[in-house]
């Protein structure tokens, strides 16, 4: 099943301001070869054009905010225009250049190795998004890779974006999910088993694509004054409130921006922790400077509550971006962001002042996560550090569904007298969140049952109405999340050419804190067939 088609389009009508090509220094060179490029942000290309493309999917909600109608995405200049066949007037095509630091090792150049930027539009709202190609072909930063993109991938990202923004998570968006009509061969998990795969091209959207990485790889190389004006670029573009009254940017502005970006990036992160998010490649040339998840690689969600879990298998031996190592991770990013900056500075105190402010930050978030989370008033340190560490602890010590666990314990009754109460009865209502009952020793329950009668109390103390709780749980708690099982289910079917799953598990992500009763069965735990089949339990960085 594909998209019907239709002619007529208002997409030429589009506004582009083309601000990071005009303003930043360019790669001199105008040939598409894999190279290093030298003290440039960006090299110009075009992308590569595909024989046969096709809608699987778009958003209408990211398509609205861009002046796009329903009836322009069903078109076929749509379809040309956001798998790269058709350039807008207006449109300058270019790759980022960046580097980064890999698992903990600088990597040194990277770049845009299959992202390709068509160019900036403003909307009505002088709002600027920046259109980005996945998948679209080879550019200078390519490597030894082709610069494509695989339709598995694509869904997933795809999808995770828009969740991901109607769960309340900074993000890049998406546009667009578009079949090339060509196939891609890869080796998903390196194993020596290629096979040729479906091609498609994703259009990514986002106020900026600039990354930790973009300002490493000048300061790796020495070029500083190339370093310094993306420095200005960037806060004069996505920071302007920075901007002192007279127009001068020098230190003090440097480290108001760091800050700043510490801040956004520690809100970020609890976001994540908040929804059971794991990123899987937190390098740093996949951390976003406007605190926005980017770059949907091999992401999962925690089904069970397991804090060492990683979907990633290149990070099955170490862990280094396992779901309760992101925090962390995240500040040792922050550190290398700050080493790239230094030189602006030269001053290590205000870097350490910053980097204290994304601890204090992230800690007064999570509180205040956590406390929503549990449907309490007001974070009481006293009390509330000792409950929710316990809640975690008694989580993973047992294979616990996560999100179905916290929508299961808004319906835990604080009208009841805990005298009348049995531990059997305490627990009834999240019982449905385990895996395995016959996996919980009487032990266990008993500890869990405390728990539960020390939370009641607390919530009774405070005097916290049951209503009350349970709207407050449900609004930061959602019913429905991206399941890996779910993806992989859609993209079995596109892969056979029908796309409806793909649009409605977009469907469902559009509400994923109501609790739309037809579509219970998408809100179950993960089925016994998923826990170790590929794409449900463990992703490569192959797409």
């Amino acid at each position: 099943m594909t998209l019907p088609l239709n002619n007529s389009t208002r997409l030429d009508k589009l506004i582009f301001d083309n601000r990071f090509v005009q303003q930043l220094p360019a790669d001199s060179e105008p040939n598409n070869y894999r190279r290093q490029v030298l003290k440039a942000c960006y090299s110009h290309v075009l992308p590569a054009n595909v024989t046969a493309p096709t809608v699987a999917a778009y958003s209408k909600e990211m398509a609205e905010q861009l002046g796009i109608t329903e009836d322009d995405c069903k078109s076929e200049q749509f379809a040309k225009v956001f798998v790269g066949n058709e350039i807008l007037a207006g449109m300058q095509p270019y790759a980022m250049c960046y580097g980064g630091h890999q698992f903990g090792h600088w990597a040194g150049q990277l770049g845009d190795g299959r992202a390709i930027n068509l160019g900036e539009v403003v909307n009505t709202q002088k709002q600027r998004w920046v259109l980005q190609l996945k998948g679209a072909g080879p550019t200078p930063y390519s490597r030894s890779a082709d610069g494509l993109a695989v339709l598995r991938s694509s869904v997933r990202e795809f999808l995770c974006s828009e969740a991901m923004y109607h769960l309340g998570v900074p993000t890049t968006r998406a546009l667009s999910l578009i079949l090339t009509g060509e196939q891609v061969v890869r080796d998903m998990f390196y194993d020596g088993n290629p096979r040729a795969e479906p091609g498609a091209v994703v259009c990514r959207v986002a106020p900026s694509f600039v990354r930790f990485g973009s300002f490493q790889i000048f300061t790796a190389r020495g070029e500083i004054d190339v370093l310094r004006q993306f420095v200005d670029f960037t806060i004069r573009t996505d920071f302007p409130h920075l901007v002192k009254d007279n127009g001068v940017l020098d230190k003090t502005v440097y480290i108001a921006w760091f800050e700043e970006v510490c801040k956004l990036t520690a809100e970020m992160i609890v976001h994540w922790q908040r929804v059971g998010f794991v990123h899987g490649v937190m390098n740093t040339d996949n951390m976003s400077i406007l605190g926005l998840t980017i770059d949907y690689g091999p992401y999962g969600w925690l089904d069970n509550y397991d804090p060492d879990w990683t979907p990633n298998t290149t990070d099955a031996g170490e862990r280094r971006y396992r779901y309760s190592q992101q925090p962390q991770i995240a500040l040792w990013n922050l550190l290398q962001l700050a080493n790239a900056i230094y030189p602006l500075v030269e001053q290590e105190e205000p870097f350490q002042q910053a980097l204290a402010i994304y601890n204090q930050t992230f800690e007064q978030a999570w509180n205040n996560m956590m406390t929503d989370k549990l449907g309490l008033d007001t974070f009481n340190p006293e009390t509330d550090s000792k409950l929710f560490s316990e809640l975690l602890a008694l989580l993973a010590e047992v294979e616990t569904d996560m999100t179905i666990f916290y929508r299961s314990l808004a319906l835990l009754d604080l009208e009841n007298s805990l005298e009348t109460l049995s531990d059997k009865q305490l627990l009834k209502p999240i019982q449905d969140a385990w895996y395995r009952l016959e996996a919980l020793t009487e032990d266990y329950k008993s500890r869990f049952a405390s728990w539960i009668r020390v939370y009641i109390i607390r919530l009774q103390k405070a005097g916290v109405k049951q209503i009350d709780k349970k709207q407050r749980m449900n609004a930061v708690n959602p019913k429905y999340i991206l399941r890996n099982y779910l993806s992989q289910l859609a993209i079995d079917k596109a892969e056979q050419g029908d796309y409806s799953m793909v649009n409605e598990l977009l469907e469902l992500m559009r509400r994923p804190y109501d609790e739309q009763p037809e579509k219970q069965h998408y809100a179950v735990k993960r089925p016994e067939w998923a826990r170790h089949k590929a794409g449900c339990s463990k992703l490569s960085c192959s797409s």
